[in-house]
């Protein structure tokens, strides 16, 4: 598990060898969902609107990068830090 990058409170975690389906995880406060890359679409659990929109903002901005760690991850090579959103 690897920190990706964290804003206004919100962390975003990506897993080696986490299940298919390309996508993160966002944790804020006792809250916490999967987000398919592809399609920025909740796969699991629920975060409140507000931190839902600002880290589906934060994730269209940095899709390629999210994607690069992504496939670093099934390679199980080092994950890369990914500018937060200002």
């Amino acid at each position: 598990m690897a920190t990706l990058s964290c804003f206004f409170g919100i962390t975003v975690r990506m897993y080696y060898d986490d299940h298919a389906h390309p996508h993160f995880h966002v944790y804020y406060g006792g809250e916490e969902a999967s987000i398919a890359i592809d399609t920025l679409e909740v796969l699991e659990g629920r975060l409140p609107r507000r931190v839902l929109a600002l880290t589906i903002e934060w994730a269209a901005e940095h899709r390629a990068e999210l994607r690069v760690n992504w496939i670093a991850g099934e390679a199980h090579e080092p994950f890369l830090a990914i500018a937060p959103l200002e």
